[in-house]
C-alpha cells in the first residue's frame, strides 16, 4: 500500500478516509456537579471566539510534585482552570461558588488525555460577586488548590 497525503486523502475519500488512520485512544471528558451550567458561558471552553484572548492568569501557579496549577480569569467570560505536566489519573477541577462565601455549589473537571500531560476545564461564571477557584486532584485525591476569586 503506498502512502498518500492528506489532501489526496480528502479527495478520494473525504474525512472517513482522513478518521480511519487516527488514533482510537479514549479522549477525555469534562465531568461536573452541584448546580454547574446555571449561568451563561458555563459549559464551554474559554476557547469560543466570544471569549478567546480575554484571559489573564490570577494568582501565582500552584505545584505539587512538579505537576502544575494555574487559574485564568476573564471580567467577560468568568475562570477556567489548567493543569500542566501532570501524569495520568488527574484533573483540572473547578469549583464555583453562588455567593462570594467560597462554598462550593457547581463544579467542572477536565480528566488529562491519554498522550498529553495537561488539562484545562470549560468556564465557570464567577461574576456578579460569584467567585471560584481551581484545583489539582489525581486519584480522586485534591492535592491542590488556588484561593477563591
Amino acid at each position: 500500500m503506498s502512502r498518500r497525503s492528506l489532501s489526496t486523502l480528502l479527495a478520494a475519500g473525504g474525512a472517513a478516509a482522513v478518521m480511519a488512520l487516527l488514533p482510537t485512544t479514549a479522549q477525555a471528558q469534562p465531568f461536573s456537579g452541584g448546580n454547574y451550567g446555571l449561568y451563561g458561558q458555563e459549559g464551554q471552553y474559554p476557547t469560543t471566539s466570544f471569549c478567546s484572548g480575554t484571559f489573564r492568569q490570577i494568582g501565582a501557579t500552584k505545584y505539587f510534585e512538579g505537576m502544575a496549577l494555574k487559574y485564568f480569569y476573564s471580567d467577560k467570560c468568568g475562570s477556567f482552570a489548567r493543569i500542566e505536566n501532570s501524569r495520568p489519573g488527574c484533573a483540572a477541577v473547578l469549583q464555583r461558588s453562588d455567593s462570594g462565601a467560597g462554598r462550593n455549589d457547581g463544579w467542572v473537571s477536565e480528566t488529562v488525555d491519554s498522550g498529553i500531560n495537561y488539562a484545562y476545564t470549560q468556564m465557570g461564571n464567577n461574576l456578579n460577586g460569584r467567585v471560584s477557584r481551581a484545583l489539582l486532584s489525581c486519584d480522586g485525591h485534591d492535592l491542590v488548590n488556588t484561593g477563591w476569586y
